[in-house]
């Protein structure tokens, strides 16, 4: 016999007691009955989609600090490990307060198809009640701080090119001004209500972008880019060592960016659903292929995979299904990510070698080409087999992508990409031009050499003192 039994006899005799007026009052209106357990379904579904979008939105600031910190640091030399974790961390801070004054409002206000209006300004009317427009389950101030974690981590992506070689007060500047130009007005064309690329809510070109690849990865991988060129390369490179000083910091990264994209991809279905579902199943395949295609790439290049071409392999395949995560099935997830990690292995082995830029942790040969390549390929392989959301003009799911029958979906994605390149390269090239007039890029060649850990931050990542 169970010997809690009794106990729960108990419990099921008093709410028995206690909710048997209610039952028998149900029972003579069913109406009320049925209301009743619709409000408790409702009340339900709402509690899971709210508790799974917090998780997300905390495994989406992990994949900032520590996952992003702790591979970008150990990728650099030690004398800089600090600085670079730093940035990571900074815009943690940042880009929090930026995003609470003015940024989610110029992101998700209705406004015009290009930036949101004011209307959420100190996230006024941002609270418990749930915004219909973007998803109408959980509270508004959740989605709030869900598309904040998006914000915090794209600038910080950027940071991957200037490392080693950028004051930290230049750096604080630039990511600020770059965010409210180049971040907030991307993000409101493709999420923000009316934007001009947003396909589920009458954009003029109905561009697919499920949790970022034209809005995260493209621009910071192109500004990335930019910033490296406008820049200059480091002290001593190439015929310096600038290999990493940490592999084992950089996996363990790697590691927590992978886990993290979980709530990154699945998360942006916005509820606990069979569509956040098949994202997480694409994600984890796309992110295993790509692995192996670095991996295989590297193995057939120089007679043996490296522990570096692995885990960037993986964040590449990660980078490349992120705009396709909601779309597709996961078959083509496996193609799109093998073929991830063979371009990007290519951008950053041969293509950077050829063209002599000094992009320092492959920010562009990674989220860039990687990015690029999801979002065209999200144009090919999107179904409403997996994602039914927009519907046609008879009511009935509307065809996607190429397997769908929609040629036209790759134009749509190609015209999205090209709006995601060319406002990265004129905004950051403008932002760097003021930055740079007003208070200087650059470190100066002395402080290069002894290590950004004491010339910013009067600190060593390792001491040897007992």
């Amino acid at each position: 016999m169970n010997k809690f039994f009794p106990q729960g006899s108990a419990v099921v005799c008093l709410l028995g007691a206690l909710l048997l007026p209610t039952l028998a009052c149900a029972a003579d209106d069913p109406a009320a009955r049925m209301d009743a357990l619709e409000a408790a379904a409702k009340s339900a579904q709402s509690a899971g989609d709210n508790a799974w979008m917090l998780t997300s939105a905390a495994l989406v600031l992990l994949m900032t600090g520590p996952g992003l910190a702790l591979f970008y640091g150990g990728l650099v030399r030690k004398k800089n490990i600090l600085a670079t974790m730093m940035q990571s961390f900074t815009m943690m801070a940042v880009i929090t307060v930026l995003w609470a004054i003015v940024g989610y409002s110029l992101a998700f206000g209705a406004g015009s198809p290009f930036l949101g209006d004011l209307r959420y300004l100190f996230l006024n009317g941002v609270g418990a009640a749930p915004n219909a427009d973007y998803a109408g389950t959980i509270p508004q101030q959740t989605f709030m701080v869900y598309q904040l974690m998006f914000a915090i981590i794209t600038p910080a992506l950027i940071t991957g090119a200037f490392a080693e070689r950028m004051k930290f007060s230049a750096m604080l500047l630039f990511m600020i001004l770059w965010t409210l130009v180049v971040y907030f007005p991307m993000a409101h064309m493709v999420w923000g209500k009316g934007g001009f690329l947003n396909a589920f809510s009458g954009g003029a070109v109905p561009s697919f972008d499920f949790a970022g690849g034209t809005v995260v990865h493209i621009t910071s991988g192109v500004s990335a880019l930019v910033c490296a060129l406008y820049i200059g390369k480091r002290v001593g490179y190439p015929e310096s060592s600038t290999a990493p000083h940490s592999l084992v910091l950089s996996f363990i990264g790697a590691c927590l960016l992978w886990v993290g994209w979980f709530g990154f991809n699945a998360g942006s279905a916005l509820a606990a659903s069979g569509l956040a579902t098949s994202a997480f199943v694409a994600t984890h395949f796309a992110a295993a292929t790509a692995a192996l295609g670095w991996m295989f790439a590297e193995w057939i290049e120089n007679g043996k995979p490296s522990v570096l071409g692995g885990i960037s392999g993986a964040v590449a395949g990660l980078v490349a299904i992120t705009p396709a995560s909601g779309f597709v099935k996961p078959m083509p997830a496996l193609l799109i990510g093998f073929l991830a990690g063979l371009v990007c292995y290519f951008m950053v082995t041969v293509l950077k070698h050829k063209l002599g830029y000094d992009d320092t942790l492959d920010a562009f040969g990674v989220h860039g080409a990687g990015g690029t390549l999801g979002a065209l390929l999200t144009g090919v392989f999107a179904t409403n087999a997996v994602n039914d959301a927009l519907k046609d003009a008879s009511g009935k799911p509307a065809a996607l992508g190429l397997v769908d029958g929609h040629t036209a979906q790759i134009v749509n994605q190609a015209i999205g990409v090209a709006i995601a390149w060319g406002l990265a390269i004129v905004g950051t090239f403008i932002i760097l031009k003021i930055v740079d007039a007003t208070i200087g890029l650059r470190v100066t060649k002395e402080q290069e050499i002894e290590g950004l850990d004491l010339v910013l931050h009067g600190e060593e990542g390792y001491t040897m003192e007992s």
